[in-house]
């Protein structure tokens, strides 16, 4: 029960820093995110010995390789946080932003302006540079950072969130808009997801258990950041090393994260050649075939039905050859989730025909689905990618983080 009323505790801490965050201008909130981004460099070595003992204690507890690769920081991983930082510091603050005026006949003037959520939750397993990552987009949207991590990643969370809250003072901002939820139990989870009228929108970063447990179990508003069951297809009329080159990238560059490749399509025209050109390029990547890939590829494992839905997170790769875009287009309906999704084509209509088609949160033409990342796409960061409809689809940026009301002036006037 100590735990229970301590969540709560830390979130109306949160919630109470508002005001500050509310009053605190463009100069100020950039200022604390240079600052912040000051502070992870100059201590990196402190970041990286902190996240060694969760490591150490990671391994310890049997953790496997992919898991810990989303646990790990090293000074690059450091320097890409303090980077995401300062790009987030100079881009446009969303906050005020007029999105629509006009002028009605009885003479009211009326304006949707743009203005932060509030509250913004964010619950994450292992990845510590989401501390930062998250952090850093909610202080520039003008949204107070309530943040819960795992327990695996606790002692990099907790003294990552001391630099951010340090730089948060230094500037004249309540510490308390980042805020850490020291409480890693499942209890403590549960409690996080129902504190109604204290989160305003709750943004889950992890794997299907968390994501089942926010379906079951939260009652305030979240957006899913969902399964990334991303494919390729490899049309007909497609540059052969282009594509090899797109799917070594997608499935290769770093497997354990939601954007990365897990099905490949190949037309029936291209797929021997493809297979054949590709095999030293995707060298200790598992793949899953149907009969026409184990034809072409003995060594292949046969792909179970289970393996075209699977987000592997691993060197492994379910490759299927279909007979045009339109099977594609199917296969991609039916087990897709509406991630990323990617077609290598020469042929004009057919990219149109795969863009217009195909329902996802990002849909690519001649590029690898890594680039749906909030850094890549401009975003400075992001906070998820969000596989949903409503309220916002695709990585989740400043803009996302925020939403709109009425403005309304008049002079006197009466309905």
């Amino acid at each position: 029960m100590e735990s229970m009323a301590g969540v709560r505790d830390y979130c109306l801490l949160a919630r109470g820093a508002r005001t500050s965050l509310r009053s605190a201008t463009s100069e100020m909130k950039n200022a604390a995110l240079l600052s912040m981004a000051n502070r992870l460099i100059e201590n990196i070595e402190s970041i990286i010995e902190s996240n060694r003992l969760d490591l150490k204690l990671a391994t310890e507890a049997g953790m496997g390789a992919t898991a810990l690769d989303r646990l790990r920081l090293d000074e690059k991983r450091v320097h890409s946080m303090a980077s995401q930082l300062t790009e987030i510091a100079l881009l446009e603050d969303p906050v005020g932003e007029i999105s629509r005026g006009y002028r009605r006949p009885n003479g009211l003037k009326v304006s949707k302006v743009r203005v932060p959520l509030g509250v913004v939750a964010v619950i994450y397993e292992n990845r510590p540079n989401v501390t930062s990552d998250a952090a850093g987009l909610c202080i520039k949207s003008g949204n107070v950072a309530l943040l819960r991590g795992s327990s695996t990643a606790i002692h990099s969370n907790s003294y990552i969130t001391s630099l951010l809250q340090d730089s948060l003072e230094e500037v004249g901002i309540n510490r308390h808009a980042i805020t850490l939820i020291p409480f890693t139990d499942r209890k403590s989870a549960i409690e996080f997801m129902r504190q109604d009228g204290l989160i305003d929108l709750l943004v889950p970063r992890g794997g299907k258990s968390l994501i089942q447990s926010i379906k079951e179990n939260a009652t305030v508003p979240y957006v899913i950041d969902g399964d990334g069951n991303c494919h390729i297809y490899v049309d007909a009329s497609a540059d052969i090393e282009m594509a090899i080159s797109i799917v070594k990238n997608a499935k290769m560059s770093r497997p354990g994260v939601c954007n990365a490749a897990e099905t490949l399509l190949l037309h029936e025209s291209i797929a021997k050649e493809f297979l054949d050109r590709s095999a030293s390029s995707l060298q200790g990547v598992e793949i899953r075939g149907d009969e026409t890939v184990l034809s072409y590829l003995p060594d292949a494992k046969v792909a179970a039905e289970e393996d075209w839905a699977n987000e592997f997170l691993d060197l492994v790769l379910a490759v299927r050859v279909v007979p045009s875009i339109d099977e594609a287009i199917l296969h991609i309906e039916r087990y897709g989730t509406g991630h990323s999704e990617a077609i290598v084509t020469n042929e004009f209509s057919n990219a149109q025909r795969f863009v217009e088609d195909v329902d996802a949160a990002a849909t690519l033409v001649n590029a690898s689905t890594r680039f749906v990342d909030g850094n890549e796409l401009g975003l400075g960061a992001e906070i998820g990618i969000s596989t949903q409809k409503l309220h916002a689809r695709g990585p989740l940026g400043l803009r996302e983080l925020t939403t709109e009301k009425y403005v309304i002036l008049g002079c006197g006037q009466i309905r």
